[in-house]
């Protein structure tokens, strides 16, 4: 899984380069003036994301992926670009973040908590100016996080720091005077932390994580070269292609003996086809509606001696309205929401589909989606999804609420 998160990543950034591909037919003839990219700036913004947890019992070689948890968090960034050239940059920067991404284990009256509470990142980060104005990058680096056990009463209190690595991508757009907005997704990894004497049970965290900040730039004014920019007209019947990765989680309740537990992890990447209009109106807003359908391996693993079993997110559909702002000639930040259907399986080895279910719920999320060329354009996108509750016996004796986090990296052809 961590492999394929990472290739993941390296494909869905791969999608801008592969794009500046296009002819001189596809650009404007007048050059843009250009923005001083190199420099300090710092920034502040926060995010969303899911945990998954996966559990190692090593004296029964059994594991699950496992534990999961979502939440919400704060961050504060600093960092230092350079241009290269006109259109690539290198940087580094450096981010703290507090939040309450986690799990949590309720039982009549009391609870536990699980969260991952507060940590920081240092990486560096290579972009490539799609416009003038706006950057696609990928970023890499250290992560470090403080994870946190506690119980309601009071008795249970464990925490531990852990290390490991991140990895991203993400659009960054200047929107008014020095500052810039940034849409970035990271994959977080990190080391196994031993609960019990020798390794007996191992808890190796990873996460998914949707960012939105504003940076403030100094100098950012101060010019740069300009070039040829895409010139894009946002009216038209769009089609479009995505990869994407998120995490999933399954809030367990059993009501008839107080117990809830949010819950179940999930984790994977998932592809998805799309269709869409959007219509231009004056004042630079934008608005559309889309469809779109996806195959998934985000799932849920157990594994033993005696077999494995899983829970599938494997495919699904949404339909949904947008809003959007143009901050620029070509570039549009936009908010979004809608239906959403999921279909879940359960899988056993040896018996096959043991059960399955389909789920509506709603989507919300939002983006920075900017032209390549006057006719493609390509975004990055993040999604919160809730799902309705699956009974699983009768009287709701058992019931699972699936709901996930996810963001996918898109390219949009217009066909008229």
């Amino acid at each position: 899984m961590k492999t394929s998160l990472i290739a993941l990543v390296a494909a869905g950034c791969g999608l801008a380069l592969a794009t500046q591909s296009a002819t001189a037919a596809d650009l404007t003839e007048n050059a843009t003036s250009g923005y001083n990219w190199s420099g300090v700036y710092v920034g502040f913004g926060g995010g969303a994301g899911a945990l998954v947890g996966e559990v190692d019992i090593n004296p029964l070689a059994a594991s699950a992926n496992g534990i999961g948890g979502e939440g919400v968090f704060g961050e504060l960034t600093i960092g230092y670009d350079y241009m290269m050239s006109p259109r690539f940059l290198i940087g580094a920067f450096a981010d703290a973040r507090i939040g309450n991404i986690g799990a949590k284990l309720s039982m009549g009256p009391g609870s536990i908590d699980a969260k991952a509470d507060y940590g920081f990142d240092v990486g560096v980060r290579a972009g490539y100016l799609l416009t003038p104005s706006t950057l696609a990058y990928v970023l890499g680096g250290y992560s470090w996080q403080h994870f946190d056990v506690s119980s309601n009463p009071a008795g249970l209190d464990y925490s531990w720091d852990s290390s490991g690595f991140v990895v991203g991508a993400g659009i960054e757009t200047a929107i008014a005077s020095n500052w810039t907005l940034k849409s970035e997704y990271r994959y977080s990894h990190f080391g196994s932390e031993d609960f019990g004497s020798a390794g007996v049970i191992e808890v190796t965290p990873s996460m998914h994580t949707f960012h939105a900040g504003l940076n403030y730039r100094f100098g950012m004014n101060s010019g740069g070269a300009g070039f040829d920019a895409p010139s894009y007209s946002w009216n038209g019947l769009t089609i479009g292609a995505a990869v994407g990765a998120g995490g999933l989680v399954h809030d367990l309740k059993v009501p008839g003996l107080g117990l809830g537990f949010n819950g179940i992890g999930a984790e994977g990447i998932f592809a998805e086809a799309s269709i869409g209009y959007d219509m231009e109106f004056s004042g630079n807003w934008v608005a559309g509606v889309m469809a779109n359908a996806r195959y998934s391996t985000i799932s849920s693993e157990l594994s033993a001696p005696g077999g494995n079993a899983s829970i599938d997110a494997d495919y699904g559909f949404d339909v949904l309205a947008r809003l959007g702002y143009k901050v620029g000639a070509s570039t549009l930040v936009y908010g979004l929401a809608g239906y959403s259907h999921q279909h879940f399986e359960v899988n056993v080895s040896g018996l096959g589909n043991l059960y399955d279910w389909n789920a509506n719920g709603f989507s919300v999320g939002g983006g920075i989606e900017t032209a390549v060329t006057d006719r493609t354009t390509l975004n990055l996108e993040y999604r919160y999804s809730d799902f309705g509750s699956e009974d699983f016996g009768s009287a709701g004796l058992f019931k699972v609420d699936p709901s996930s986090h996810t963001v996918r990296a898109g390219l949009k052809f217009k066909l008229m």
